[in-house]
């Protein structure tokens, strides 16, 4: 159990690992959906082609929208992209940055969804059967004489086993359609990687400055959310606690006095040290309505992105105000200047 614990703390600590770990999850799962997944085609003209191109595209689909379901970073682009610009200006090219990068993870599952149901070929052949040139496959005596309707019927039966009769002429189609579907799914893993490639290689060669500021300003976003969230939940717990601590002193009355009387100073330090501790937690809002304002204030008009040094200005000011006043009033550096002092020497007798 502790392994779980350290590996889950791990991946929550580092957004991107824990990111490529849910893709890669989502993508063994599509892969396992489709396996375990009863292909069943209607076998007439007028749904084969619907149900074959909606077995293409429509998990896909799915899986795409699950992937930004499951980003964490979702909410932390749209808190950025509603905000109110306040004191922070917004950088569009932050926001282009993370949502291309939820993109790029978010396509991995559709894209082996997709590589896999090319692979295997079943739904291209439940779509395109009906488009077959039967004469391509031997015996073109099976339609002849069959009107255009009787025709289709004909063809959209390929993909079923039980429904066509003439055998040899079904597995022909069969391997037919699915050398084309495999050849598509090969190029399609082909465009992917070839695309992921010029991605990767030449992104740094042009825009290496701007790729690493987009960058750095996005990780700041979330790291600044992860730590805002954390210093929320320690002031609430230490607002819990002081709360009803209070309650139970005040509820306690007299009783809880005469208890206090008897037991042991230490006991009493100890206490008084936990609720200063928790008291300082509270960071000097100790009111709901003060917390309100000043998550309020956080979400309307966030701090502009500029380290102030208020305690070395007001360090060099003084030292600056002290130099300047000691040389208007004859003093230098706040002393006065070296005067020539002159020994006295008394002598004391006791007669």
């Amino acid at each position: 159990m502790d392994k779980f614990r350290m590996m889950f703390q791990f991946l929550q600590s580092n957004q991107e690992s824990f990111m490529n770990g849910i893709c890669g999850i989502m993508a063994l799962a599509s892969a396992q959906m489709y396996s375990s997944f009863e292909f069943s085609c209607p076998c007439m003209p007028e749904y084969n082609y619907t149900y074959g191109i909606g077995l293409l595209i429509i998990p896909p689909i799915w899986f795409f929208l699950l992937g930004f379901v499951l980003n964490n970073n979702v909410s932390v682009l749209a808190e950025e992209w509603k905000r109110p610009t306040g004191r922070r200006t917004k950088d569009p090219s932050v926001l282009r940055y993370m949502l291309c990068s939820i993109t790029q993870r978010s396509l991995i599952a559709p894209a082996v969804w997709v590589s896999v149901t090319l692979m295997d070929g079943k739904s291209f052949l439940c779509a395109f059967s009906i488009n077959l040139d039967i004469e391509k496959f031997g015996n073109a005596s099976l339609v002849i004489g069959m009107t255009e309707t009787e025709k289709l019927k004909f063809l959209a039966r390929i993909p079923c086993k039980d429904l066509f009769e003439d055998n040899e002429v079904r597995v022909a189609a069969t391997r037919y359609i699915k050398c084309i579907s495999q050849a598509c799914g090969w190029m399609f893993l082909l465009m992917m990687t070839f695309t992921a490639f010029l991605i990767r290689a030449i992104r740094p060669c042009f825009t290496q400055a701007a790729f690493l500021k987009t960058k750095y300003w996005s990780h700041y976003i979330d790291i600044e959310r992860k730590m805002f969230d954390e210093t929320c939940k320690e002031h609430a717990k230490s607002f819990a606690k002081v709360c009803i601590h209070q309650y139970f002193e005040n509820i306690s009355g007299e009783m809880q006095n005469f208890h206090r009387h008897q037991s042991k100073d230490t006991s009493d330090t100890e206490e008084e040290e936990k609720q200063r501790s928790d008291e300082d937690k509270l960071l000097g809002i100790k009111a709901q309505d003060d917390m309100n304002k000043v998550l309020w204030n956080w979400h309307t008009c966030k701090p502009a992105l500029a380290l102030r040094k208020d305690h070395l200005d007001i360090e060099s000011n003084g030292k600056l105000n002290g130099t300047m006043n000691g040389a208007v009033n004859g003093f230098a550096k706040g002393h006065t200047h070296d005067v020539a002092k002159k020994e006295w020497a008394v002598y004391y007798s006791k007669v």
